[in-house]
Formats: C-alpha cells, sequence, structure tokens
C-alpha cells in the first residue's frame, strides 16, 4: 500500500511523534537491578551478564582488549578504509579545534579581578555500540572532542561480537583517536561499570555515545553520579524540500535512516504535491533493495510520513515544532531559510549534502538530540568535555563599596551568617 499524503491541517503532531523513548517501567526496572548487580559484584557480574545476554565468557576472551588484539585489527582492515577513516578524522578535529574556548578574566579599575576557568574532564568514558553491528564513525566523533578539549584518559565500551573480539575497524578507529583502553562489554552494565567502577575498570567522570534502549536507560539512572551527553532515542530525518528536490535522491536519504531501526523515522515536507507523490513511489521501489529492507520497511510504514503544506514558511514552522535530528533544507537557496531555524540536530544544506555526508566524513559530530529533544539540548562538541569554573578576587576599596548591599541581600534572605562574613570585614 502506498503512503497517503498529509495535509498539513490533518497532520496530528502528537500521533507523529508518538514514540516511546525511555518510560517503560518494566525496563527501567530491570536496567535498576542490573546497575545493583554489577555496583555490588563489579567484574563477576560483568563475567555473568555478558554470558547472558552476549553468549560470550569474558573468563576466556578477556575483558579488556590486549596490544594483540589491537595489531591484529590493523592486518583485518584494508587500505582504503584507512585512508578513509584517517581524512574523516582530520576534517573532525579540524571542526571541533575551532570549538575550543579559552580561560578568561577582566580587571576593573579598583584592581578587582573576575573570570572564568575552562578544564578537561579527566577521564571519559564512550559508548560504542557493537555485537552484530560495527560503527567506527561513533568512535571518531565520541573520542575526538574529548581529544580536542584536552581530556586526559579516554576508556571505549562495546559489546562483544559472538567470537568474544570487538570489530577490527572499531578498533582501529580507537587507536586511530589514541585510545588504549578499550572492554568487551555491553549493554546497561557496561554503564554501570563506567559510572561505578570494578576491579578492571576505573570509574569515569562523563559517558557519551549512543546505544539501545538499555543503554539509554542505565545513562538515565546513572546521571548524576556521572555526566552523561544525551538521552538518544531512535533516529530521525526530516526533509523540506521545494520543486529542485529530485524524488529518487530524497527516496534514498529518508531510507537512509529508516534503515536503522525499525523506531526510526522518516518525513518528508513540501509544499509540492507533485514531489511528494514522486518521493514516495520511490522510497516503496528502493526499500525492496535494501538489504536492511525488512527494519526499512517497518520504520517507513509505522514513523514515515509526506506532509503538503501551503508553502515554504509553513514547512519551516513544522520543522521547528517536530525538532529534528537530522534535517535536510533541500531548496533553492538553502542559506535564505537557514536563519529560520529554531530547532534542529544538525542542518544539511541543499541537494549535494545528504545526511550521510556528516555521518561520516565532512568534520560535524553526528551523536545528535532525537526526540524532540533538539528544543533544548545540543549536538556533542567540545563543551561536553570540558567544565567551567568561575573565579573572584575583590579589592578592599570594593569590598567596602559593596559591603551594604550585599549585606542587605543576606539579610533580606534571612542569612544573618552570610552579611557578618561582610560586616566583620567592613568595620
Amino acid at each position: 500500500m502506498v503512503k497517503p499524503i498529509i495535509k498539513y491541517e490533518q497532520l496530528d503532531l502528537k500521533e507523529l511523534s508518538k514514540k516511546s523513548y525511555g518510560d517503560d517501567l518494566e525496563l527501567e526496572t530491570r536496567v535498576a537491578e542490573i546497575i545493583s548487580l554489577v555496583k555490588k559484584q563489579g567484574d563477576k557480574a560483568l563475567r555473568e551478564l555478558t554470558l547472558k545476554f552476549d553468549g560470550v565468557d569474558l573468563a576466556e576472551t578477556g575483558i579488556k582488549v590486549t596490544r594483540t588484539e589491537f595489531e591484529s585489527a590493523y592486518k583485518q582492515v584494508s587500505q582504503g578504509f584507512l585512508k578513509a577513516l584517517r581524512q574523516a578524522k582530520e576534517n573532525i578535529k579540524e571542526y571541533h579545534e575551532r570549538q575550543k574556548r579559552n580561560s578568561w578574566l577582566k580587571t576593573a579599575d579598583d584592581g578587582t579581578v573576575m573570570g572564568q576557568l575552562i578544564r578537561p574532564l579527566q577521564r571519559v568514558g564512550i559508548y560504542v555500540p557493537g555485537g552484530t553491528a560495527a560503527y567506527p564513525s561513533s568512535v571518531l566523533m565520541n573520542a575526538l572532542p574529548a581529544a580536542v578539549a584536552g581530556v586526559e584518559q579516554i576508556v571505549m565500551v562495546s559489546p562483544p561480537r559472538p567470537d568474544g573480539s570487538v570489530s577490527p575497524q572499531v578498533l582501529v578507529a580507537a587507536a586511530e583517536c589514541g585510545i588504549e583502553e578499550v572492554y568487551k562489554i555491553g549493554g546497561a552494565q557496561a554503564i554501570a561499570a563506567l559510572a561505578y567502577g570494578t576491579e578492571t575498570i576505573s570509574p569515569v567522570d562523563k559517558i557519551t555515545g549512543p546505544g539501545n534502549i538499555y543503554v539509554t536507560l542505565a545513562k538515565k539512572q546513572v546521571y548524576g553520579i556521572v555526566d552523561i551527553d544525551m538521552l538518544a532515542g531512535p533516529s530521525e530525518i526530516l526533509i523540506l524540500a521545494d520543486h529542485t528536490g529530485q524524488p529518487e535522491e530524497l527516496a534514498a536519504d529518508l531510507l537512509s535512516q529508516a534503515e536503522h531501526d525499525e523506531l526510526a523515522s522518516a518525513i518528508l515536507i513540501s509544499p509540492d504535491r507533485a514531489l511528494l507523490e514522486n518521493t514516495v513511489k520511490e522510497v516503496e521501489r528502493q526499500i525492496k533493495l535494501l538489504p536492511r529492507s525488512e527494519i526499512a520497511e517497518k520504520a517507513w510504514e509505522k514513523y514515515g510520513a509526506a506532509i503538503l503544506v501551503r508553502d515554504l514558511e509553513q514547512g519551516m514552522d513544522l520543522v521547528n515544532k517536530i525538532a529534528p535530528e537530522h534535517f535536510e533544507l533541500v531548496v533553492e537557496d538553502p542559506f535564505a531559510w537557514l536563519g529560520k531555524v529554531q530547532n534542529a540536530g544538525a542542518v544539511f544544506l541543499g541537494r549535494n549534502t545528504p545526511e550521510a555526508v556528516g555521518d561520516y566524513f565532512a568534520g560535524p559530530n553526528h551523536i545528535l538530540p532525537t526526540g524532540g529533544t533538539a528544543r533544548f539540548y545540543s549536538v556533542l562538541d567540545v563543551d561536553a568535555f570540558v567544565k567551567k569554573i568561575s573565579f573572584i578576587n575583590y579589592s578592599a576599596s570594593a569590598l567596602k563599596r559593596d559591603a551594604e548591599s550585599i549585606m542587605l541581600l543576606a539579610r533580606s534572605e534571612g542569612l544573618e551568617a552570610h552579611a557578618r562574613s561582610i560586616e566583620v570585614r567592613n568595620k
């Protein structure tokens, strides 16, 4: 059945966005139990849970990736892969270098000094999905902004493959980013190990990187013990296109996210009905040609949409309401519309910038807010791996000048000791 075109006036925005992003109480309880087990039993729990969920005996394979395994990984990847990976690394690193901030201070005529120190986090844990899939690009996107920020220790966790190894592409990506500490664990148990530590794994200050629902819920539950980047849900793409859009290209872009996950969403918005209809037909044709066609078909059927709007202004208004993870702006003059974007994880401008360009190579990060959280979350960047510390140095004259105001405010809050700490210096 060909997907019908939805008119803007008939659109149910809540229905369009209706997904579960971790509000399942049964799953929450199961994840809490896993975290508790790792807290109490450490490595023993990691061995038992990895055997249960991944079918791998860490007692035989070892929990930590060895130097020999790193060396073997390089022998298993092609020179073409290595060349592409290194070029992507340089692009991503160069982009993130521009995000670095410096500490600063300002001085006043009375001698007062105020400012801010920028300090990198000391130890960060990155989660890279694994098992049956391999995502070396996720290694680059997590590790490089952390390295640019100056993080001293970057540790990686990734679920083992059935034979107990980690994907050679993932290991090579880790080595290229200078990561030497890699553990063969995944799921909620890996997040717990990073947050609380075990006999083998030292705890970290922050955990970044997307994973399945167990990973997301575990990150949610350990937040406060450690920092996290965001609560990532299923992948999303939204395209706003005018008459310049090409159905074959638009369909391919929609499916580039639909193939990720049965919960992934792929939405096309346009004031051009013919473009919508032709793209929908093209999606139905291309979907059958994909190796992951079953996944893409379910995602397109449940979370795909083709929406007819009055004009691009109305379309942009809808984009900002949805706040998509990936937003392709396929219009005649995309830069004329860029300033109207309020809510999106990342924006891809024009026909020649499909979302995959950003996923792998161009430079900007691909770890992005999902599920409408682009209204308040940002893309993962260098700022995520630093902390800001303020400092003040008041001169005697400045303290005398401001004393009465400070004491008045302190006493208005009923905090007499605060006021007296000023008063005793102002006698």
